[in-house]
């Protein structure tokens, strides 16, 4: 993000597709200790040693050139000029949650989001939320006050701005239905609000992804409706994820976006194609769901992308499906 579905991250420039990928990966790091450099804003910005496998879902990525967190919109404002004026390559970072970096690194800023305040605006339902506030602790927080609409999102790994950059959505319900406003800031560090006529959003879809200007969603408003039964239902969804999806172990949530049209979900197809428990290095198609692709502890990105092919070129072979990536890779340069 979608820094920002995460499982999003809001990026400021969109990353490279995984389809357009071509990347030799292979990196060795050693880091002793971690280098730190004070620019003329009073941020603290960390020079090549933070390693992206420590930022994302999947545990997959090399060193970052410089790295700094933000707890409010003038930090990210000050950290975006400062990017700006040194015509640094930047990405905004959620929970890394729908992101494979490559073990190369990434040869820029990467700017973790780190906005989480939640303030309940109105007792019928109305909240503003910080972008880089947990989706999921959100999602529980607003079923237990009684509010439906976001029951699916105590499953969802990922921050807020995460969740509206990809419209994330499980069990019938989207982010987009419960949006009142977002807030946004551009590449000059403009502040805008945009309520949610002015949007239009699709499956795994929204405005922001084509948005040239974007630099960040810094505040979602969400407006729900009361329910007797949310907390329950939000219950019944978490039981249903952890009899079906490997939660425990280290995945970035659904690598493909579901076929359009098909009457099979992207997970289906792979198991039909009979992928599943298939690996690469360290990279495996998740025996519980299979389009979940795990990190076995030792995956590098190459593993990764090498798996993500496999299975897009039997799929493609056994059904005339091309899949689509949900996860984005971002290439090191």
């Amino acid at each position: 993000m979608a820094s920002h579905l995460t499982m999003y991250q809001l990026p400021l420039k969109q990353p490279t597709k995984l389809d357009s990928c071509h990347v030799q990966s292979s990196i060795s790091c050693n880091f002793k200790k971690q280098e730190s450099a004070q620019n003329s804003t009073g941020l603290q910005f960390i020079h090549r040693k933070k390693l992206l496998s420590d930022l994302t879902t999947w545990g997959i990525g090399g060193p970052c050139n410089y790295f700094i967190q933000v707890f409010n919109h003038t930090q990210l404002v000050s950290a975006l000029r400062y990017c700006n004026e040194q015509s640094m390559r930047f990405m905004i970072l959620g929970k890394g949650s729908n992101c494979l970096f490559d073990d190369v690194g990434f040869d820029g800023c990467i700017i973790l989001n780190r906005i989480e305040f939640m303030e309940k605006i109105e007792e019928s339902g109305v909240y503003r939320v910080g972008s880089g506030y947990p989706f999921n602790c959100f999602g529980v927080v607003s079923a237990n006050d009684g509010f439906s609409g976001l029951e699916f999102a105590a499953g969802v790994p990922g921050t807020v701005g995460g969740a509206a950059y990809m419209n994330a959505g499980a069990n019938g319900q989207e982010t987009a239905a419960a949006i009142d406003s977002i807030e946004i800031v551009t590449n000059e560090g403009e502040s805008r609000m945009l309520k949610r006529r002015e949007l239009n959003f699709g499956y795994r879809l929204s405005p922001f992804q084509e948005m040239k200007d974007l630099a960040s969603i810094t505040a979602v408003t969400f407006r729900l409706k009361f329910s007797k039964t949310a907390r329950e239902m939000q219950q019944e969804y978490l039981a249903r994820r952890w009899r079906t999806q490997p939660l425990g172990q280290r995945s970035a949530g659904s690598v493909f976006r579901n076929p359009a049209s098909m009457g099979f979900s992207a997970a289906e197809l792979i198991e039909k194609t009979g992928l599943k428990g298939l690996r690469v290095g360290g990279a495996m198609v998740s025996n519980k769901h299979a389009n979940f692709f795990i990190n076995c502890g030792c995956a590098t990105s190459q593993d990764m992308l090498e798996l993500i092919g496999l299975v897009k070129d039997a799929v493609n072979q056994k059904f005339g499906v091309e899949l689509k990536e949900e996860i984005s890779y971002i290439h090191p340069s």
